[in-house]
């Protein structure tokens, strides 16, 4: 029987224990599972191989992305390391150019040394990736909305132009969830999320996850996944797997506050620019409704002034913490210029508009009146 998204976010791998009856599957803390004989066993053998909570949690965010198969990793940046080294060396990588630091700072720094080179363009426009393939582009990377200035990809065009091209298309989907955004059925062939953010949603965990359809591509990365050996530990798989019980509400609670924020921000003096895609003045406002079914708790706006103004702003809010990550039910701010995007060049930080009077803030689930308020008095003692 089909059941909606909230439902199956509850229940799904969720089996109750035949021992207990316990509808939540206990913490399975053991490394290694007793074999009936050598070779022989119920399918787990050793916890990097396999544990009861990472397979709940792996076929629950499976069946939420609409994919075959999940994949679970020790962090976001571990998920992208493994994908990355499920490649042949000498393999080209096309990258959106308004990607996440901390992969930025993965292609250019880490997997250049393995072989592996990276191209970094402007998809605002898909038809610019046309250019840049090469014999060995295997992989086109996207994020949509990207961080942290939540550009809006066409995620079906560019995977037309990436599977015209023999390349497989992966999407980040962290700041969409799959409550708001399902890249699967866009094309991708690959969804990847840092767990940290919206899926755990409770800013007590560090782990990521990829999901796919594609049998030979999922037998490459389950061979990374036990190979390196960069796995979730037990407890994080069951925290993860609980948040994803919450996920439709929160992400209903996180854009509805986010859209109230931004509207707010919009009339600031303060402020020259905001950019959340559920505003009309945001450029891809139209491409955003369609492939998305929300606009997401994540904002970024342009204040007047100077990073000292920035920093005052910083230092006078009581409710919206000064801290990295995002996706938690709290509020957080950040400035991307000297915080997750240190790893970006100056250069490359200005064509992209990420400048030092530019905020991030992950929007919460507290009261919105709140939010707005603590904004309020912020801006206005900066000033």
């Amino acid at each position: 029987m089909s059941a909606g998204f909230g439902t199956r976010a509850i229940h799904s791998a969720q089996r109750p224990d035949p021992t207990t009856g316990a509808v939540i599957p206990a913490l399975s803390l053991s490394t290694t599972y007793k074999q009936s004989a050598a070779g022989v066993h119920t399918g787990f053998e050793y916890s990097r191989s396999g544990n009861p909570n990472r397979n709940n949690f792996e076929e629950a965010i499976a069946d939420l992305e609409g994919g075959k198969y999940g994949l679970a990793f020790a962090s976001g940046s571990a998920t992208t390391a493994s994908i990355v080294n499920a490649l042949q060396q000498g393999a080209h990588i096309i990258s959106v150019n308004d990607v996440y630091g901390g992969t930025y700072r993965y292609f250019t720094k880490v997997a250049v040394h393995g072989g592996i080179d990276t191209t970094f363009v402007n998809l605002d426009d898909p038809a610019n990736i046309e250019s840049y393939f090469k014999p060995n582009t295997k992989l086109v990377w996207l994020e949509t909305p990207t961080n942290p200035t939540l550009r809006i990809i066409d995620i079906q065009a560019i995977a037309d132009r990436a599977h015209a091209h023999g390349a497989l298309l992966v999407v980040d989907n962290t700041f969409m969830s799959p409550y708001f955004q399902k890249p699967l059925s866009l094309g991708a062939d690959i969804v990847i999320h840092s767990v940290t953010k919206y899926i755990n949603g409770h800013s007590d965990v560090v782990m990521g996850v990829a999901v796919t359809s594609n049998e030979e591509f999922y037998q490459k990365l389950a061979f990374m996944q036990n190979s390196l050996g960069a796995v979730p530990s037990a407890f994080d798989c069951f925290l993860a797997r609980r948040g994803l019980m919450t996920l439709e509400i929160r992400m209903q609670r996180h854009a509805e506050n986010a859209q109230a924020v931004a509207e707010y921000l919009e009339t600031s003096q303060y402020v020259d620019e905001v950019i959340y895609p559920g505003l009309a003045s945001h450029p891809n406002h139209e491409l955003a409704k369609r492939q998305q079914t929300g606009f997401g708790g994540m904002i970024s706006f342009r204040v007047k002034g100077t990073l000292d103004n920035v920093n005052k702003i910083l230092s006078n809010l009581e409710h919206i913490t000064l801290a990295e990550s995002l996706g938690g039910v709290e509020s957080l701010v950040e400035v991307p210029a000297i915080m997750t995007h240190g790893a970006v060049s100056p250069e490359d930080r200005a064509i992209l508009g990420i400048t030092d009077t530019l905020i991030r803030v992950s929007i919460g689930i507290e009261n919105k009146e709140d939010l707005i308020a603590d904004l309020k008095q912020a801006l206005e003692k900066a000033y």
